[in-house]
């Protein structure tokens, strides 16, 4: 069974940082994506940032240049850095995961971390 663990949310002020970490585990045979996406009430989910297993990345273009996001050197931990944060940064993060698990038949699915909340506020 594959897990998506979310870490690192809560209250920060306007030009503050915070780091969001998501730790896959379980069995796994390869990630080929790892990202994030943020939702706000009443609105869809939107994508915030991915990284590919090659290195490569992707920015929403209202956090390019404000936000990093980065993967560990097993590739099973992906890191969001935030800095220059603004209010309407807030919003509950979600972390996901393109993977292929072991025993799936060498298909790719999509996982989905159980969610933490980013509050921007003075």
């Amino acid at each position: 069974q594959v897990q998506l663990v979310e870490s690192g949310g809560g209250l920060v002020q306007p030009g503050g940082s915070l780091r969001l970490s998501c730790a896959a585990s379980g069995s796994i045979l390869s990630i080929n994506v790892m990202g994030w996406y943020r939702q706000t009430p009443g609105k869809q989910r939107e994508f915030v940032a991915r990284i590919i297993s090659g290195g490569s990345t992707n920015y929403e273009d209202t956090v390019k240049g404000r936000f990093t996001i980065s993967r560990d050197g097993a590739n099973s931990t992906v890191y969001l850095q935030m800095n220059s944060m603004k209010p309407e940064d807030t919003a509950v993060y979600y972390c996901y995961a393109e993977l292929v698990p072991l025993g799936g038949g060498g298909r790719q699915y999509l996982y989905w971390g159980q969610g933490t909340q980013v509050t921007v506020s003075s």
